[in-house]
């Protein structure tokens, strides 16, 4: 039977192969572009960050399937330039979706230099250097490309290019402080908006969820993603909440964060124990006002690094409006995306009966002792975007458990298996594995 790809979003990506030289360097090399003599020019479009507002990832119309993928062949492939290309470090040099509009493929590096390829050959049409690491988490970054414009962000700065030049239209560096995060995510734009995040402020309020004025850069509202101060969060020092991956802008005027977790540790949960709003959630937002709709939160009082994290997905179960979200906990959720109530949910990947603990301890009904084992470990569950296609959820997990040897450590300090993990489809309408 053949069937399209959705989940990898393939349709029009799997052509384009994009790496980061290894080679040390004293000075960024130049752009090298290698074309592989008998491919196929590569063409279409890979508009939005997951393919399409509705953050599905579904390559809708690909001419790829299971009848002919392994028949695709590396049309050409670049390396980067800028330090990303001169040193690449244990996270990469690369983790963002490309962005592919009227033939070019826009891209953003871990270094958050911004590139400009031609579809077909391959060949650099401008770059954007910035050359800042990352400084506190693996990005992913990326940009949004809208009515001719670019979005992107650094760590401390937004900032729009003109998508045919490169030229930069506006940056916007007054957004956070050093207390609210630094700016990892790629952006949505819809609507004359621009959707972005900072991830895990270490003030009082968290992370920072914002829409800013897509002509101008201005902010138009902002929405802390942590109530207020807590003492077991602010004792450990590594912030709360914000949000990592693209949000999810509806067609009901609502935008939803996948947001992340406190860092707070096991020792802190109990002595301590608070619901930590709203991290570890899905947060549903009216997109003009930025006034809170709804909340559903995965994990209250979390201590494991559970972060509620991979873009919404927006879709319909049982003819219910509905967004379906998921993160390192390991666990898929169904919403009614009007009210926030919850349809279904499913574990999927490795689970080791600990998945209630955070909550079992706001209730003051147990207590932990070192060594204490968890899984999924703080770098499992469900890490990658998840995509929706034909009545079906598809999900990859990691399966790593990680044990505390000290409760008073905010993340688990020694491996306690060896890693693995799956793909697994679920029922859109039920949630069943199918």
């Amino acid at each position: 039977m053949s069937r399209k790809i959705s989940s990898a979003g393939m349709g029009l990506l799997a052509a384009v192969i994009v790496a980061g030289a290894a080679a040390c360097s004293s000075s960024p090399p130049p752009p090298v572009t290698t074309s592989f003599h008998g491919a196929a020019a590569p063409s279409g479009s890979w508009p939005y960050p997951n393919g399409d507002l509705a953050n599905t990832r579904d390559a809708a119309g690909s001419a790829i399937s299971s009848a002919n993928v392994a028949s695709l062949r590396e049309a050409w492939s670049f390396k980067l330039t800028g330090t990303a290309a001169a040193g690449v470090g244990k996270t990469g040099a690369f983790a963002a979706a490309p962005v592919v509009v009227n033939g070019v493929v826009y891209i953003q590096d871990l270094d958050c230099n911004v590139y400009a390829l031609s579809l077909a050959t391959g060949a650099l049409k401008w770059e954007y250097q910035v050359n800042t690491p990352e400084k506190t988490g693996p990005g992913p970054n990326g940009v949004a490309v809208a009515n001719g414009t670019v979005y992107g962000d650094t760590p401390s700065a937004v900032f729009a290019l003109n998508a045919a030049t490169g030229k930069t239209d506006w940056i916007n560096s007054s957004l956070v402080d050093s207390t609210q995060g630094t700016f990892e995510i790629q952006p949505q734009v819809a609507g004359g908006r621009v959707y972005i995040s900072s991830a895990y402020g270490i003030g009082p309020g968290g992370g920072v969820l914002f829409a800013l004025d897509a002509a101008t850069g201005k902010q138009v509202w902002r929405f802390n993603t942590l109530t207020g101060a807590d003492t077991g969060v602010q004792s450990i020092g590594l912030g709360s909440g914000g949000a990592w991956e693209t949000p999810l802008v509806g067609g009901d005027g609502s935008v939803t964060f996948g947001t992340g977790n406190p860092y707070q540790s096991a020792a802190s949960a109990m002595a301590h124990p608070s619901a930590q709003l709203y991290t570890d959630s899905d947060v549903n937002l009216d997109a003009a006002t930025g006034k809170l709709r709804w909340y559903y939160q995965g994990v209250p009082n979390d201590f494991k690094d559970w972060d509620m994290q991979t873009s919404p997905v927006s879709a319909r179960v049982g003819g219910v409006p509905a967004v379906i979200g998921s993160g390192k906990m390991g666990i898929v959720y169904a919403m009614n995306a009007s009210t926030g109530a919850l349809l279904w949910k499913t574990p999927v990947g490795e689970h080791n009966g600990t998945d209630n603990d955070s909550l079992l301890l706001l209730e003051h009904k147990i207590t932990l002792k070192a060594p204490y084992t968890i899984a999924p470990g703080s770098l499992g569950g469900v890490l990658a975007d998840i995509a929706v296609a034909d009545g079906s959820v598809y999900v990859a997990t990691i399966d790593l458990p990680l044990t505390y040897t000290d409760l008073s450590s905010p993340v688990g300090t020694k491996v306690a298996g060896a890693p693995g993990g799956e793909v697994e489809a679920l029922s859109l309408t039920t949630g069943k594995v199918e």
